[in-house]
């Protein structure tokens, strides 16, 4: 989420108004808030599996901030159709593999036992069904051998920090066509 931020400025067409997370000591939040980004925590936990509760009291903040574009990273909740709805053609989802690839958890772990030779990562529009969105872009790193889930991972989190700022001042400028990084 830092890299968005730290990308929105300058002559880019969008403009941060609230980094919120569902995990109260988020890094992300602390950051925010030192550059003067207004921030919520809203902990999914207190919820108890109440999806549609614990989305009215994540929607509070998000109303107030009145923003044009949700960027979903690192948010962990599958959200409610309802949700989703209401920001339909404006929230987007960065997602760790090469969509339609490995939809969901552990993707690193997945492509590593699938023998693929190259992973990376997608960011595409949110929809009801899961990982599914409208692809807006990805980016492309080798799997190299005695790699772990982890250090795949890490190349493919530098990727993330650089696709994600790309396809946002695309989208946020009204362009939805996809963009491929290597």
């Amino acid at each position: 989420m830092l890299a968005l931020v730290a990308s929105m400025t300058g002559d880019h067409p969008a403009r941060p108004v609230l980094v919120a997370s569902n995990d109260p000591g988020a890094m992300g939040l602390k950051r925010a808030a030192e550059l003067g980004i207004a921030t919520a925590a809203v902990e999914h936990r207190p919820f108890k599996g109440d999806r549609a509760a614990f989305e009215a009291a994540l929607l509070q903040p998000i109303l107030a901030a009145e923003p044009d574009i949700l960027c979903l990273a690192g948010f962990m909740r599958v959200l409610t159709p309802a949700f989703v709805a209401r920001f339909e053609g404006r929230m987007l989802n960065i997602h760790p593999s090469l969509l339609p690839k490995y939809t969901g958890l552990h993707t690193h772990q997945r492509a590593l036992d699938a023998g693929d030779t190259e992973a990376g990562c997608s960011v595409h529009e949110v929809t009801a069904a899961l990982d599914e969105g409208p692809l807006l872009g990805q980016a492309r790193v080798p799997v190299l051998p005695g790699d772990t889930a982890d250090s795949l991972g890490a190349r493919v989190l530098a990727q993330e920090h650089r696709l994600y700022p790309a396809v946002l001042r695309r989208f946020a400028a009204g362009d939805r066509s996809p963009i491929f990084l290597s």
